[in-house]
């Protein structure tokens, strides 16, 4: 292996590496060293809050954009402690937690958008957040742009128009994995008084959106945090106090909460998120590494490689990399052959999800919309996560599913 190999294997895990201390710490009893207590906080369930008075009442509602309810739909006290962590982790001042992912995504723009507003998407993004900009913010009257992920600032700057309230981000992108210039997109949007939102789902821990202009972060918990692929969550964390009344009061008005058992199964991912995260980020690369110099392969579509598209801001803005990422084959190889391959993979799971401790496969050819022309690779693709497994099993079983795709490919 070369030194800049190494290099690369060092810089994806580092990062995650340093950050687990502040996920095992973040959120614990402050009480426990004094009076002791159990490692783990406990779990409240409920939907009915008691008060003494009236008037302690009164002060619960009026504090209700400081993480207190006054009914459980606003919110359970191991939801608002997930909250406060999450807001650490993403570097912001208040997190929502959400049902969702995607609610994750649909929140804030309801919460920021208005009829005859104007919102930009980059032509990467994931996909129900773009069926939800063309279905239900349309019927809103909000219309909707997409944009290149890929934009320079004068590009970008030629589709603001006057009445552009939000500019939307996903980096890396959807499926093809294009790192977006965040800071350019943050510059170009605050000057024209408009947001930019980024779903920073890919980049936990080692993408810090507030460090570089983002004004709101998007999470879905369900991935990494996690952990287990056993829970349905997501968050919305802002920078600045103003955005965060805007927010809370959407997500109070929508019945956005979250169920205290999947709030707590969150909080003990988050954990492990750390040392999970360095050997998957690491087993990741070995296993993109090893796609690279394979026939069969035409381009595998991880931003740690030059020739992935935003490779310069990765290395710029990032500090690590996840254990998703892309591959596309020769163009020569049939859809057909492709999916005999991923039908013989004997540990890579298919699913349409990703961030668990399993490895999972998905085809990506004609599931992946685009609305501008030259935005998808020419060859079969696929998108490979990479769990906890060995890496010498992991290569293995892929060596024996491209042996299948080339002797599909002959018949």
């Amino acid at each position: 292996m070369s030194t800049d190999q190494n290099d690369l294997l060092h810089r994806v895990s580092h990062g995650w590496a340093r950050f687990s201390t502040l996920l095992v710490q973040a959120g614990r009893d402050e009480e426990v060293p004094v009076r002791g207590g159990y490692v783990n906080p406990g779990i409240e369930r409920g939907s009915t809050v008691l008060f003494p008075s009236l008037e302690a009442m009164a002060e619960n509602g009026r504090r209700a954009y400081a993480h207190e309810s006054i009914y459980g739909a606003m919110g359970s006290p191991i939801q608002h402690r997930l909250e406060r962590v999450i807001a650490l982790i993403e570097g912001g001042v208040h997190t929502q937690v959400v049902s969702s992912g995607l609610s994750a995504c649909t929140t804030p723009l309801l919460a920021f958008l208005e009829a005859r507003s104007h919102l930009l998407l980059p032509d990467s993004v994931y996909g129900p957040t773009r069926r939800f900009a063309d279905t239900m913010l349309a019927r809103m009257g909000v219309e909707t742009t997409y944009y290149p992920p890929m934009v320079d600032a004068s590009g970008l700057t030629a589709l603001m128009r006057p009445n552009t309230r939000v500019v939307f981000a996903e980096s890396p992108g959807s499926h093809t994995f294009e790192v977006q210039d965040v800071k350019m997109l943050a510059a170009v949007a605050h000057a024209h008084e408009a947001l930019l939102m980024l779903d920073n789902t890919w980049g936990i821990g080692v993408f810090q959106p507030f460090a570089h202009g983002v004004d709101v972060s998007i999470q879905a918990l369900t991935k990494y945090p996690g952990g287990h692929s056993d829970l349905i969550l997501g968050a919305v964390t802002v920078g600045q106090e103003d955005h965060w009344k805007v927010l809370r009061d959407a997500a109070i008005q929508l019945g956005q909460v979250a169920g205290p058992d999947d709030c707590w199964l969150t909080l003990r991912g988050l954990r492990t998120m750390g040392v999970r995260l360095e050997r998957q980020s690491r087993t990741a690369l070995q296993v993109a590494q090893w796609l690279r110099g394979r026939p069969e392969v035409a381009r595998v579509l991880h931003p740690a490689f030059v020739d992935s598209p935003g490779h310069e801001f990765w290395m710029r803005d990032f500090s690590g990399a996840s254990a998703l990422f892309g591959v596309e084959l020769q163009d020569d190889l049939s859809v057909e052959a492709m999916r005999d391959m991923i039908d013989a993979l004997a540990l890579f799971g298919i699913g349409a999800s990703w961030g668990g401790y399993e490895s999972l496969v998905l085809p990506t050819t004609g599931g992946v919309r685009r609305t501008l022309a030259g935005s998808m690779p020419v060859g079969p693709t696929f998108r490979l996560h990479i769990g906890l497994e060995d890496v010498a099993d992991l290569i293995a079983d892929l060596k024996g599913g491209l042996e299948v795709l080339r002797a599909s490919s002959a018949g």
